[in-house]
């Protein structure tokens, strides 16, 4: 019964860590596209400033949006990843046990941190939605950028759960096989 519980989990897994994969990835490529075009952008501002003397005035908000949605969901692929800077230099110092604690503890600050601002920016972009608010030259919903930032953390908070629960149910497979070889020497 046990063993089918975890061929069950583990099927479970890969799915969810394909469809992590799959959204990763089109997040990256959006995320790319709308760099491209915030180049582009740019350049066509700079042109404009230069050569006709007059500045695309909704240019610099629309790739201070862009900005800040790369920032926050650029940020839920590199935790989905593990490819997060670390000042670990001390804590790889430490025996397993404690780096494994150390590990645990950055997980759970980070889940209550990016749980807390997942709640409140959902908040702030439900209401930005529900008032219609628009910015100022650009005339982007107001929502779109503040959803940004809650669709990111809420990313981040998922893809630090599951990681936290794959590297428990590892950790518990691989201490549950290691008494069972135990079992099987007596």
């Amino acid at each position: 019964m046990r063993r089918q519980f975890h061929i069950l989990v583990g099927a479970h897994r890969s799915v969810i860590e394909r469809v992590f994969d799959h959204i990763m990835r089109a997040v990256e490529l959006i995320l790319g596209y709308a760099f491209i075009f915030a180049v582009g952008l740019n350049f066509a501002n700079v042109l404009s400033r230069y050569v006709l003397n007059r500045s695309l005035l909704s240019a610099d908000e629309i790739e201070v949006f862009i900005m800040v949605g790369m920032t926050f969901l650029g940020a839920a692929v590199v935790t989905w990843r593990k490819k997060h800077l670390r000042m670990d230099v001390i804590a790889k110092m430490f025996p397993i046990p404690i780096q494994s604690t150390v590990r645990g503890l950055e997980a759970a600050t980070l889940i209550v941190l990016a749980g807390l601002v997942f709640v409140e920016s959902s908040d702030y972009t439900l209401e930005m939605f529900r008032l219609g608010v628009t910015s100022n030259t650009a005339g982007v919903p107001m929502w779109v950028p503040h959803g940004a930032v809650a669709v990111g953390m809420g990313l981040m908070v998922l893809a630090a759960l599951w990681q936290g629960f794959a590297a428990w149910r590892s950790q518990k497979t691989s201490s549950t096989s290691k008494g069972d070889e135990g079992q099987g020497k007596q």
